[in-house]
């Protein structure tokens, strides 16, 4: 199994899940340190994996390189976590170009290249699972922050789901996405900082009025590579506490 940014937040939890589940992972990340640490938390719980970092995944030819090494590694594919993603923030008519671009790039090129490369050595097993990390921000529009670039890439990643479902379905690969809503990772932890303004508005358009946690998550992704899910495709799954139900 193939898990994309498994540095932290979302992909280290789904390493670790996977894993625990009794995947054997591949985990790819442009940060070396924090995707080795992954590495060790999944082989001291009892895991298996290997670690391929540093990769650009916005570099095609980099993640062609990296399909192969992760190929290699186990003889084959059967699950690729589409995971890994880079945006940027900001309003009309003021985000940039090289905002607009970069955001693109980080997350919607990202899974198109993985997944580009990954598909021949799924066909070749006999089929597979891709799991796409969307976003509610691919189902509707966000005021905090923002999100001109981002809802844009998201809905993205979800049409191309359903393409990548309708594409696969005669090879045996199944498609579906996963929209999350807010979740507490380094990455909102960092970017909201101690801004309680922030985190209420945020917050605020959830049902349940709180923060997801990571295996809240996950486990639905579990779920979804697994065989009790073989006749679920095309599907696009919101986790996001109820911010899409109104």
């Amino acid at each position: 199994m193939l898990v994309t940014g498994s540095g932290g937040g979302l992909g280290r939890a789904a390493a670790l899940t996977f894993a625990w589940e009794g995947a054997r992972i591949i985990g790819c990340d442009l940060h070396e340190v924090t995707n080795n640490e992954t590495v060790e938390l999944v082989r001291s719980s009892g895991g298996e994996m290997k670690g391929i970092a540093p990769v650009d995944l916005t570099d095609h030819n980099q993640v062609r390189d990296m399909v192969e090494q992760s190929v290699a590694v186990y003889g084959g594919l059967d699950v690729v976590y589409n995971n890994a993603a880079i945006q940027y923030f900001g309003p009309m008519p003021d985000f940039s170009i090289d905002d607009w671009r970069a955001t693109i790039a980080g997350e919607l090129n990202i899974p198109f290249f993985v997944s580009k490369y990954s598909w021949p050595h799924l066909i070749r097993r006999g089929g597979g699972t891709i799991i796409n990390i969307a976003s509610m921000a691919g189902m509707i529009a966000g005021a905090n922050p923002p999100m001109i670039g981002h809802v844009a890439a998201k809905a993205g990643v979800i049409a191309m789901t359903c393409q990548l479902a309708l594409e696969g379905a005669e090879h045996g690969i199944r498609a579906v996405a996963i929209s999350p809503g807010p979740f507490l990772t380094p990455a909102s932890d960092r970017d909201l900082g101690d801004d309680q303004a922030a985190r209420a508005a945020i917050t605020g358009k959830t049902l349940l009025k709180r923060f997801g946690h990571p295996s809240e998550l996950v486990e639905l992704a579990a779920f979804l590579a697994s065989d009790g899910a073989s006749y679920i495709t095309g599907a696009n799954f919101p986790v996001d506490g109820g911010a899409t139900a109104w």
